[in-house]
């Protein structure tokens, strides 16, 4: 199998480590195939893929979409860097609010998949990390929504405190702010 996937402290979330075949060329690595992604639970198809390059302590998020454009993803990094986040907006879910984190590179080819009923984040740790994620259904910006990066309640332990973020990542409210009803995203 080119892939072991490991589960983590939030039911659903998966890290996925692949296998590579080196030799005197260089390295190979699969990212996705779907018959094993199929028998790890992950029984998605991507509507699109994504592609940003961000500098050194870019932050982008904490970002999802609600219903009926909720998205899980599959994030990996293709150059550099990142420590990336996963947090837990399913209301009915006992780690609600709460959050999982790893430092995904391009050395180690670790990818994480964030099911729908999440926010995700991530900083750049590394000067123009290009970060690559496939997702289960299409952008939608009427359906996209945000939690502000340092929420007090949510508690995530960034690296790094002096951040790069967007105008409007930078106004997100907090979790306690948001009108959650539409997210329910599936396990």
């Amino acid at each position: 199998m080119p892939f072991r996937f490991l589960t983590t402290s939030i039911d659903g979330v998966k890290i996925i480590l692949p296998k590579f075949f080196t030799d005197s060329r260089g390295s190979f690595y699969e990212v996705y195939k779907r018959s094993e992604f199929l028998q790890n639970g992950i029984p998605h198809s991507f509507q699109q893929q994504n592609i940003s390059i961000s500098r050194k302590n870019v932050l982008r998020g904490l970002h999802f979409q609600v219903q009926p454009f909720a998205q899980g993803k599959l994030v990996f990094v293709m150059f550099g860097r990142i420590f990336d986040v996963a947090v837990d907006l399913r209301i009915n879910s006992p780690t609600f609010g709460k959050y999982v984190s790893i430092i995904l590179s391009a050395e180690e080819g670790n990818m994480i998949w964030i099911p729908e009923g999440f926010a995700h984040g991530f900083l750049s740790m590394e000067e123009n990390s290009r970060v690559s994620y496939l997702t289960t259904s299409e952008y939608s910006p009427e359906h996209e929504r945000g939690v502000i990066w340092n929420d007090p309640d949510i508690g995530i332990e960034w690296p790094e405190s002096k951040v790069v973020l967007s105008e409007r990542d930078s106004h997100f409210p907090r979790l306690a702010d948001l009108d959650l009803k539409f997210v329910n995203g599936r396990k």
